[in-house]
């Protein structure tokens, strides 16, 4: 490679005082390029602090960028290598730009560099370009290929955004607070905390988080993950012994989003992982967004220091969707689908399938594909015709909220009372009735049904199944009435 450089008004250098001015002029107009193109923001973000490298050989006048870490290196080159080296070629004809790391050397002379002194390999004093003989891992690398941010829509449901997201009192909480994190750069609470059971919404917040904040704030970086994901790749760092890169990419990030944070229980070195991620995160005031099926608290086999700082920023849960909601939420997909649906079959799947949202949508679905398809007319006998098998599932998924609710209604007293400390009688034996119902309409174990009311021991809830079992014995007054409640929740 000669010893020249091209200056600014296009003449050749060839002594070592000329390179270095020439060098530095060329990064520099350079730089005032990629400014105004990429603004202000992403151009400080990504390019002030950086050091560069200008050499010439018989292709024409080469820019080596030396980032400061292998994340940034492989992030520039993916979201802005081509743009830059389209710029490069407007200014210098033949040439090209390799983005690469530093060497700890060259990071010790970044002052020199950052202040106009650029390098090339015949300028004496100043070290060699080096390009990595192992490279750093490439963006076509699996490691990074499977690292999804917000860029990455492949990895974000087109679905799932806030104009799609249905809202009711079970879930405005969640919503609100999804909506603000989504609007603001600078962290209201941190981290927010979602958390519900299957097909109540919480990914579908998720991915409307990420997408508001590509469409609005496109310069922020975000990471979107399953926790198995997280873990996965934590582990292929360790296999490969290559958790600096790890590190750099899940804690330079602005926005760090884990779904289903409950799958890394039992796993010691990735919750130690995660731990100081989440510290290193929170400590720069970066916002931290996680799911889960419990709340933080009641995560099984996850180390105590980590629930207590899941639980630092917001808690929200999103509950079991109404029939009010669940009527809405059919309508709004109708409404998408194109598909006119009788008001009558709405009401029915809103009220026979309660479980989860996701299943009500997938019910709506195979109606509709059905129709479409066959070329039948949608009705309610053709509703219970197709999804025969979903309802009978349905019928045997009765929750513990339906349950306390309708034997609230049944005893007249209140929802609240079933998880209460209270004792009275009155009080006391409606919730062993519920108890009882619990045990035998739903597949929850005894602990579980504790928990739901008011985090009662499994003792308590033996206890309540064999006092009712007794009651039934010798009172028939008694014992028909639990039946009819039993027949009330199974109809």
């Amino acid at each position: 490679m000669k010893a020249q450089a091209i200056l600014p008004s296009g003449e050749v250098a060839h002594e070592a005082a000329d390179i270095k001015a020439a060098a530095v002029g060329t990064w520099e107009n350079l730089r005032v390029v990629l400014r105004e193109h990429f603004g202000e923001t992403a151009f400080r973000r990504w390019f002030e602090s950086v050091n560069a490298v200008v050499a010439d050989d018989e292709a024409g006048l080469i820019m080596s960028i030396y980032m400061p870490t292998r994340f940034m290196r492989d992030w520039v080159e993916a979201h802005y290598g081509d743009t830059v080296r389209t710029l490069w070629k407007q200014m210098i004809k033949l040439g090209r730009v390799d983005f690469l790391v530093a060497s700890p050397l060259m990071q010790k002379t970044g002052a020199a560099l950052r202040s106009g002194v650029e390098q090339t390999e015949t300028v004496p004093g100043l070290p060699k370009p080096q390009r990595d003989a192992a490279p750093a891992v490439p963006v076509t690398h699996d490691f990074l290929h499977h690292m999804p941010a917000i860029e990455s829509v492949n990895d974000l449901d087109p679905r799932f955004t806030f104009e799609n997201f249905v809202v009711g009192k079970p879930n405005e909480l969640a919503y609100a607070a999804a909506r603000r994190v989504a609007d603001t750069e600078t962290p209201t609470f941190n981290p927010l905390f979602l958390y519900g059971g299957v097909g109540l919404g919480k990914t579908h917040l998720m991915h409307a988080i990420a997408w508001h904040i590509r469409k609005n704030f496109p310069q922020r970086r975000v990471i979107y993950m399953s926790a198995e994901k997280f873990m996965y790749q934590f582990v292929r760092a360790l296999r490969f012994k290559d958790t600096v890169s790890f590190k750099d990419q899940f804690r330079s990030v602005d926005v760090l989003m884990i779904d289903d944070v409950q799958f890394i229980g039992g796993k010691d070195t990735t919750q130690e992982e995660f731990f100081h991620t989440f510290n290193a995160l929170v400590d720069r005031n970066r916002q931290v967004i996680i799911s889960a099926d419990k709340s933080p608290q009641d995560l099984d086999r996850v180390e105590e220091r980590l629930r207590s700082r899941l639980g630092w920023g917001l808690v929200a849960d999103l509950h079991p969707a109404t029939y009010e909601l669940r009527l809405g939420i059919l309508h709004a997909k109708a409404e998408k689908i194109g598909c006119p649906v009788p008001d009558k079959v709405m009401e029915f799947l809103a009220h026979k399938i309660s479980s989860n949202v996701r299943e009500l949508e997938g019910a709506l679905n195979r109606i509709t594909a059905h129709a479409q398809l066959v070329g039948r007319t949608i009705s309610l006998e053709m509703t219970m015709e197709v999804l025969a098998d979903l309802l009978r599932a349905s019928e045997r998924r009765i929750t513990i909220d339906e349950i306390q609710k309708k034997v609230a209604e049944h005893f007249n007293i209140r929802v609240s009372d079933m998880h209460s400390a209270r004792r009275a009688r009155q009080v006391a034996r409606p919730r062993q009735v519920a108890m009882y119902l619990a045990k035998q309409l739903t597949p929850r174990s005894l602990p579980e049904i504790g928990r739901k009311f008011g985090g009662r021991d499994h003792t308590t809830v033996i206890h309540a199944v064999r006092k009712i079992e007794e009651l039934s014995a010798y009172d028939a007054g008694f014992k028909e009435d639990v039946e009819l409640l039993r027949r009330l929740l199974q109809s």
